[in-house]
């Protein structure tokens, strides 16, 4: 391009970063302030930030009046300020496209919104962080932030992470699991295999949602059912863990890749109850997020155990092949000094952005580095081969023998 006088101008284009979040999810709130944290802290002069809100309805919407956080009180009239786009599951195709455009030979609507070069999934819970979400992306090809479907599934899931971790030498407490259906047929059995396997109290969580939504503390058998009640109605998997009594919960952020990681400081979360609630995780307001609840950072630990809590933390991380940022939290047994890990958010709250600060890394410099690691696992994936160049049906290939009725 040139200007006025005929001297070249060389223009740098903007990275276009796809920004997905809100969900058909529990945690759809905790998801869009996340997302809002996150989208203010980009480099605008290297980044063109284009949000995608998913309606809990799941419609896609795009639009400026997303980044008014006030706009989410009233969810109808935010839709009607927004527009519903989506993205076509062909591979290499990473536009947004008009759901609603007007067809016709003679429409002058362009039916193309926006045309990404990377998504940003800043999703929570279901639908968003366990996989499905990542599945859609992959199948696009499109980069994304964070980690792969299947990663993302694994860290989800409450029963498959601890086998996992437990097959790999990752120390968790004892469980026993189970689905709906077999406690709805089958109580008796139910109980007896919690109560011969565990001991009282307990802890009773849905295996794949955060936020500490639907968990219960059972002391009986009484408690136990209305517990395994309230869970099962978030979740068709249910995770029985026994209960470390005298305990401290600390977390540890990640970040990075299974080859190269980098750990947080520590943080010790302060909870008035058994373990920490919805309410005292995200009770500081709707701009606040995670790093509103109370904690202590770095936790108050010797720094002996919090450098072991480290090497756990990036051990859970590689195991489970994760990429991007996450946050594993883990407990501390007070009695005899035993540690667990607990879980893992591969989409932490925050994006654990207040961990990072307290290391020395500035949340802009951490949308950089995940925005970073997505383009380089892309290259690492272009260089794998998927498919061969040939046509076996033109070589005349698998048609003898194979499906009856076919003639080849």
């Amino acid at each position: 391009m040139k200007n006025s006088d005929g001297i070249q101008l060389i223009i740098e284009m903007k990275t276009k970063v796809g920004v997905f979040f809100g969900g058909r999810s529990v945690e759809h709130e905790i998801s869009v302030i996340s997302a809002l944290q996150a989208i203010a802290a980009f480099d605008k002069d290297k980044y063109e930030v284009v949000p995608v809100y998913i309606s809990k309805e799941g419609k896609w919407l795009t639009g400026p009046a997303l980044l008014e956080i006030s706009n989410y009180k009233d969810l109808k009239g935010l839709e009607s300020k927004v527009e519903e786009v989506f993205m076509k599951p062909i591979y290499g195709d990473y536009k947004l496209y008009r759901a609603n455009t007007k067809s016709g030979l003679f429409s002058k609507k362009n039916p193309i919104v926006e045309d990404l070069h990377i998504a940003f999934p800043v999703l929570h819970g279901s639908h968003g962080e366990d996989g499905m979400f990542q599945g859609v992306l992959e199948t696009i090809g499109i980069p994304f932030v964070g980690c792969d479907t299947l990663s993302s599934a694994n860290g989800m899931d409450k029963i498959t992470m601890k086998m996992i971790l437990r097959e790999s030498g990752i120390p968790v407490v004892d469980y026993v699991w189970f689905t709906d259906r077999e406690w709805l047929s089958n109580r008796e059995m139910v109980d007896k295999k919690v109560e011969e396997e565990l001991d009282y109290p307990v802890i009773v969580k849905p295996a794949n949602l955060g936020s500490s939504i639907g968990i219960s503390k059972a002391s009986d058998r009484k408690s136990l059912d209305t517990a395994i009640e309230s869970a099962i109605r978030f979740s068709s998997r249910i995770i029985v863990e026994r209960m470390v009594q005298d305990m401290k919960e600390i977390n540890c952020s990640v970040l990075g890749d299974a080859d190269h990681r980098e750990t947080s400081v520590c943080e010790e979360p302060l909870k008035e109850k058994d373990f920490l609630t919805y309410q005292e995780k995200y009770g500081g307001g709707a701009k606040s997020g995670m790093q509103a609840s109370q904690k202590k950072i770095p936790a108050d630990i010797p720094a002996e155990t919090s450098a072991k809590i480290q090497k756990l933390a990036s051990d859970t991380f590689r195991v489970l092949a994760c990429n991007g940022v996450s946050r594993i939290d883990v407990m501390i047994d007070n009695e005899n000094g035993d540690i667990f890990v607990n879980e893992i958010n591969t989409i932490p709250g925050s994006l654990s952005f207040y961990l990072w600060e307290e290391t020395g890394v500035s949340f802009k410099d951490l949308i950089d580095k995940l925005i970073g690691l997505a383009l380089k696992r892309k290259r690492d994936t272009e260089r794998k081969t998927y498919s061969y160049d040939t046509n076996i049906f033109a070589m005349g290939g698998g048609l003898k023998g194979g499906v009856k009725g076919i003639k080849s």
